[in-house]
């Protein structure tokens, strides 16, 4: 399952990640992760002091990816409006759902201060970033003044996550697809054509 390349903790924190996205904290035991990864009992004791430090490297490491992700589309050239666009309709396992909003709703993770706060801050770096992305369109006239960047990223953020709970609930990725189209056409009548400098 994983390269012959990968080292031991790797494996560990990437079957950790996995098994939070599929079974929530519970579900992932030690003895499941141990199984997924390929490593022993002593492997696992000997990198991590335990599944909550195991745990917290998973989520860590969940949240730079989301991130990393995030910064791709986001940093990238061209109209904010298309760079919004391009993180709103990129492709995505919609029922499989958000391996960080997916934490959100484990008990276990939000009782835990060590594992919540990583995602708290990973979500808010999201809306900040859009919100950023949204007010660069905004100072360059590319929106009418109607835009307001913070809100309008906190509506990008709940859409995306919204529409994973909507497309798992009815089994179909329809779901998520007509609310990502619907809020980019409640956006789209508030773009202006950029004249060139």
């Amino acid at each position: 399952m994983y390269s012959a390349l990968m080292s031991t903790p790797e494996r560990l924190i990437e079957a950790t990640q996995e098994l939070l996205w599929e079974r929530g904290y519970v579900g992932t035991s030690p003895k499941a992760i141990q199984q997924r990864a390929g490593a022993g009992q002593g492997s696992m004791y000997h990198h991590f002091a335990g599944k909550p430090d195991l745990a917290l490297a998973a989520v860590l490491r969940t949240c730079a990816e989301m991130r990393e992700t995030a910064r791709r589309l986001l940093d990238g050239p061209g109209p904010a409006y298309g760079r919004v666009s391009a993180y709103l309709l990129r492709e995505r396992d919609v029922l499989r759902g958000c391996p960080v909003g997916r934490l959100t709703m484990d008990p276990d993770v939000v009782a835990d201060e060590a594992l919540r706060a990583p995602v708290d801050e990973t979500l808010g770096w999201l809306r900040e970033r859009l919100a950023e992305v949204l007010q660069e369109g905004l100072d360059q006239g590319e929106f009418s003044p109607a835009v307001a960047p913070r809100e309008i990223a906190a509506a990008v953020v709940a859409t995306v996550q919204g529409g994973y709970v909507l497309a798992r609930a009815s089994g179909s990725a329809a779901a998520f697809d007509a609310a990502v189209r619907g809020l980019l056409a409640l956006l789209a009548p508030h773009t202006t054509p950029v004249r060139p400098a």
